[in-house]
């Protein structure tokens, strides 16, 4: 009887081991569907009392169509490695102060990010190629002398952030936000889910918390 009684409890720890990971991909996919459709606020779920907006439902980037400046379509959520993303827009081909702004304080809240660097990245997203840009400003946000156009600008100011350029249509659809405040940007999740916008009136420090937050209560 003890040695039947042994297997048993054994067969059942063995069980639940297997069961285990099975459980979390299922719980796990469960959450994101409610996420994805807007049927479930994840930051207050997880306790924080989140600066910027939500976006309910959170929008896909890659439902549109983006390429880089060299003309290439870009997927995104393909990106290898996973990383969150802070996605500056810079609409009608200028990159005027309030644009300006936003690339210097997202640079800042990046290397403010500490230890989360490496899962951040920047993105500028527009309706037009670098070398068609336009940066309008009477001058930096840091000081710096102001570059001769916009592509100068990105290199020595912004080094490895990656322009995209996206339709007036999908620039409009994917950041409506943006029409109506300037300074309204947006951050991204490593599946290309666009989860929340901020903007200039937002602390950065509170920014910096909302961000490192979410970095160490997800797994991408």
């Amino acid at each position: 009887m003890k040695n039947t009684d042994s297997k048993n409890n054994s067969r059942m720890v063995l069980l639940l081991i297997g069961g285990i990971p099975l459980t979390m991909i299922l719980a796990a996919t469960w959450l994101w569907y409610f996420v994805a459709h807007g049927d479930l606020d994840v930051v207050e779920v997880l306790g924080t009392a989140n600066q910027g907006a939500l976006l309910q439902p959170p929008r896909q980037i890659d439902e549109q169509v983006m390429l880089d400046d060299s003309g290439l379509q870009i997927t995104v959520a393909a990106w290898e490695p996973p990383r969150w993303s802070m996605v500056v827009p810079v609409a009608n081909g200028e990159c005027g102060q309030a644009c300006e702004k936003s690339l210097y304080l997202t640079r800042q809240i990046h290397l403010a990010t500490g230890k989360y660097f490496n899962r951040l990245r920047r993105l500028s997203v527009g309706e037009q190629a670098t070398e068609n840009t336009q940066l309008v400003v009477a001058e930096l946000t840091d000081g710096h002398p102001i570059p001769v156009d916009f592509a100068k600008y990105l290199v020595t100011e912004h080094k490895g952030l990656e322009n995209l350029i996206l339709s007036d249509a999908a620039f409009t659809a994917l950041f409506p936000e943006h029409a109506a405040d300037p300074s309204t940007w947006y951050l991204v999740d490593p599946a290309g889910w666009i989860m929340m916008s901020y903007n200039d009136e937002i602390p950065y420090k509170d920014v910096i918390s909302d961000i490192k937050f979410l970095l160490k209560n997800s797994g991408g």
